[in-house]
């Protein structure tokens, strides 16, 4: 099983909200430091969304959180 995180990243002009699937045992606080060091390593980063997929600047990142999480089932 696995679940999906919702994350909403705070930019300067712009709320993007991205999803990211990790295993089942993997805690929200993970998945936010996993992210805040991706963002330190690189300028630039790839976020999945419903809508499509967008690039973003780190640098222009204010706020990031994960705002939901559900677990996903696997047939």
């Amino acid at each position: 099983m696995l679940k999906e995180f919702t994350v909403c990243y705070t930019l300067d002009s712009d709320i993007k909200r991205g999803k990211l699937v990790k295993e089942l045992n993997v805690k929200a606080e993970d998945v936010l430091q996993e992210i805040l060091k991706h963002m330190e390593r690189n300028e630039y980063f790839v976020v999945d969304s419903n809508e499509g997929s967008y690039i973003i600047n780190a640098a222009l990142v204010r706020y990031v959180r994960i705002v939901g999480e559900k677990e996903l089932v696997c047939m």
